[in-house]
């Protein structure tokens, strides 16, 4: 995909924008207290050898970028001016780009991406970026789902402290140091590669309803009373466990909430 021509200012602006992110997200990541809900819903992933397509929305792609750091996984990346500088940042992460995005230069990212999961990489979509709208899941999972056969691993990140830029499209969120942080992981979401137009109109809408619901029952965990916590506990690990094969891997037991 061609590479957009920037004025001299705006070339000047990309590495002082990448240190200056890749700095905050350095200094920030560690200091946050992360509890995971829905853990075993990513590692039935992991423990069954094969990538996934992971999903999740733009707002809280500050702490996503810290807590899957250096694992290789393969984001979607535009070569707009914001791009080229994110790339910069989340290279230095430990992540891989594959060039494209939803509006231009679509078919190129999910061919890339295609490639990516055939090779055994993971690979991530912000969802409703790179400019939105906020909260409308696109449908390059889905596709890729299709294509690939590999499942679609949906979480959200909320944080109990943080700034919250209430003038940019997707309610970015800049964490305040030593804030406690909780991940919810859906389970996989898979496509027949048979699927036809209705199929994947029903599976892009299970994968939106999937978004919104640990999205809500993230941002919402740090108002919920312990007993309240601890009833959603018991639904995750219970309800949405997978059935036990005769050699199942072992689950390490959830932390509990702590207040």
């Amino acid at each position: 995909m061609p590479t957009p021509q920037l004025s001299r200012w705006r070339r000047m602006q990309i590495p002082v924008f990448a240190w200056a992110a890749y700095w905050t997200i350095r200094l920030l990541g560690p200091t946050l207290r992360f509890e995971i809900v829905g853990v075993h819903n990513a590692v039935q992933i992991r423990d069954a050898g094969e990538p996934g397509i992971g999903a999740f929305w733009h707002r809280c792609i500050l702490p996503a970028a810290w807590i899957w750091r250096n694992r290789g996984i393969v984001v979607l990346n535009t070569v707009n001016f914001d791009g080229q500088w994110t790339r910069r940042v989340i290279e230095r992460l430990g992540f891989g780009t594959a060039q494209g995005s939803s509006s231009r230069g679509a078919i190129e990212g999910l061919t890339a991406m295609a490639r990516n999961l055939e090779a055994g990489r993971h690979v991530g979509f912000t969802i409703d970026g790179p400019r939105g709208p906020r909260y409308v899941a696109k449908p390059g999972p889905v596709i890729l789902a299709r294509r690939t056969g590999r499942p679609i691993s949906v979480f959200h990140i909320a944080l109990r402290s943080a700034h919250t830029f209430q003038k940019s499209w997707d309610l970015f969120q800049l964490p305040y140091p030593f804030t406690d942080a909780v991940m919810f992981v859906a389970p996989p979401i898979r496509v027949p590669a048979d699927a036809d137009s209705e199929m994947m109109k029903q599976k892009q809408a299970e994968m939106q309803s999937a978004l919104e619901r640990v999205r809500d029952l993230a941002e919402s965990w740090f108002g919920l009373t312990y007993d309240q916590r601890a009833r959603i506990w018991e639904e995750w690990s219970e309800l949405y466990r997978p059935a036990a094969p005769a050699a199942s891997p072992k689950f390490s037991e959830p932390k509990r909430p702590t207040g």
